[in-house]
């Protein structure tokens, strides 16, 4: 119980540093999306420092786990995760956006290490995930395929294509995670085009569903533990979380989908994420 306590604690830590990062390289940049990077932070930090096949000195080794961030406007999130992890420095956060750099506003495979997937255009990722996962299949490597995608996202027919795929082929090394944070860039998801049920959607497209607060790591632990024992099922992990969570003043915000906090709003932002812990 006291190991599981202390990885906790220290996933949680992981995620406040990340939120750092994010405020942070946005601020600088002066543009960014910090909303859906924040919602997602505690699901990505618990991938990278606990879930993930991955090796910084190897990042193209052909049996590590794939992730791909089908909401790629969140590059934030996985950019500041993939350096603290050692993929390249920390100090490159400081060049988002910025002519030149690896780190542009959406993510490029070609210029940054342990990206597995160029994104942007919302809807695709789910498809090159059942690709990936199809292809470790095939090659009988044990590699893993996690695909996030937002839940405004899920307007795209193409996700439904590549779920019917997924179950079609039986791609139990598949898992989608779903970050449910209910607001996309015009407003909330259910005024702009309702979804839900979601979760009766993925079931009846033969999906296994779990649902979880995305912002308790131990859900999210026992989230990927489900998903790694399914025989013959893609998993969708159906995370409910907060946009702008962890800063108060962003929180469920609409228009901090894509606005850079100026100088004021960052110190603010950094106060709150001082205790090392969410709350």
């Amino acid at each position: 119980m006291n190991a599981d306590i202390c990885k906790i604690g220290h996933l949680q830590q992981k995620a406040c540093e990340l939120r750092e990062h994010i405020i942070d390289m946005i601020h600088v940049a002066k543009s960014g999306h910090p909303g859906g990077s924040l919602s997602i932070a505690d699901i990505v930090a618990t991938l990278y420092f606990d879930e993930l096949n991955i090796d910084p000195e190897q990042p193209q080794r052909k049996d590590r786990d794939r992730v791909i961030l089908s909401k790629g406007h969140c590059c934030p999130v996985i950019y500041g995760v993939l350096a603290m992890k050692g993929f390249f420095a920390v100090e490159v956060l400081q060049t988002l956006r910025k002519m030149g750099s690896i780190l542009q506003g959406h993510p490029d495979m070609k210029k940054v290490p342990g990206l597995d997937m160029t994104t942007g255009s919302l809807g695709q990722g789910l498809s090159v995930g059942v690709g990936m996962a199809f292809g470790a299949k095939a090659l009988n490597m044990e590699s893993r395929v996690y695909v996030i995608l937002g839940d405004g996202e899920l307007n795209e027919g193409q996700v439904w294509e590549a779920a019917m795929s997924a179950a079609k082929f039986k791609l139990d090394n598949l898992t989608a995670i779903v970050d449910c944070n209910h607001l996309q860039v015009d407003g909330f998801c259910q005024d702009v085009m309702p979804i839900e049920p979601i979760d009766k959607k993925w079931e009846a497209f033969g999906w296994q569903v779990v649902k979880i607060d995305g912002h308790d790591m131990e859900q999210i632990l026992a989230a990927f533990s489900t998903a790694r024992k399914s025989i013959g099922k893609p998993t969708c992990i159906l995370a409910e979380t907060v946009k702008g969570k962890g800063v108060s003043f962003m929180e469920n915000v609409c228009e901090w989908h894509g606005m850079a906090p100026n100088d004021n709003q960052c110190q603010l932002a950094f106060h709150e994420l001082k205790g090392g812990q969410v709350q």
